[in-house]
């Protein structure tokens, strides 16, 4: 399959600082690759450096057969950018706002109306900016994004401290540019999202790639697969029991504990991104 973005052995500094440490990885066509870890772990310096923001100290990103470096004007016609922090004009409209980037990508019979009603601000086209709540403003930094149908979407924390309902409706929006063939770029602590939208996760940590992989794989190379019951034990006392699913005698503590306990629930349990995150780096996600 194709490959969307190339990267290798880029780094950056911030003075002393090396926040990218020579990180080498790629991203199919039409993949979603999440980039996930901590504050401060090179996420979003990494970004910048894939969107042409910042010059790699070594190294180099090729995206869509071009390098950024050399050849920014012709990478970045053709990406798509959701940021954190919004940086909208507040005092025009939305749709305005999303008119001035079709002007300025030289997109024709560009259709703000349908995009917007597609990001769930059907209604609310005419008003001011600044009278959008951090839900509405997010959700129009994402409309912004998809000005230009890009063949790639680089969305940093972009359901960051949104309630659920705004949450989902930017998870549809990245599954559905993914199923129309873009490459979707996802950085996130969020460890619930990743788990949901990506095709593969890589852990980044002090600047550095610790794993990448789908999140099936990375579970169960590094996680651990357990059976909970919750046993009547005493009267209504309820207790907790736990059977490891990969031992060689799971098959028969599972029949002793059928035999012999009176089992209320039965369920597999399987450890999740956050887990993992720990095992292979030592940090939360969540620092």
């Amino acid at each position: 399959m194709e490959k969307s973005i190339i990267v290798e052995n880029l780094a950056f500094r911030y003075g002393n600082l090396l926040a990218v440490d020579h990180i080498s990885f790629d991203v199919k066509a039409g993949e979603i690759l999440g980039f996930l870890g901590p504050n401060g772990a090179g996420k979003t310096t990494t970004v910048k450096m894939l969107t042409g923001q910042l010059h790699p100290y070594a190294g180099k990103a090729v995206l869509l057969g071009y390098d950024v470096t050399k050849n920014p004007d012709k990478v970045q016609s053709r990406i798509g950018v959701c940021f954190e922090q919004t940086n909208l004009y507040e005092q025009m409209s939305a749709i305005e706002n999303l008119k001035l980037f079709a002007v300025l990508f030289g997109v024709d019979n560009f259709n703000g109306y349908a995009l917007l009603q597609r990001v769930g601000l059907a209604g609310r086209e005419k008003d001011k900016v600044s009278g959008y709540s951090k839900g509405m403003k997010q959700r129009l930094m994402i409309a912004r994004s998809l000005v230009n149908k890009p063949q790639i979407i680089f969305m940093d924390e972009p359901t960051s401290g949104l309630d659920p309902v705004s949450s989902e409706a930017i998870d549809n929006i990245i599954l559905e540019e993914r199923d129309r063939g873009a490459t979707i770029f996802l950085t996130t602590h969020d460890m619930w999202e990743a788990d949901k939208l990506c095709d593969r996760v890589a852990f980044m940590n002090q600047g550095k790639i610790e794993a990448l992989d789908s999140p099936r794989n990375l579970k169960q190379q590094y996680g651990k697969r357990s059976l909970i019951a919750e046993i009547s034990s005493n009267g209504d006392a309820i207790v907790k029991k736990e059977i490891d699913m990969d031992s060689p005698n799971t098959a028969a503590e599972v029949e002793k504990l059928l035999t012999n306990e009176k089992v209320i629930t039965l369920h597999s349990e399987e450890a999740t991104l956050e887990d993992i995150f720990i095992k292979v780096t030592g940090r939360r996600l969540t620092e």
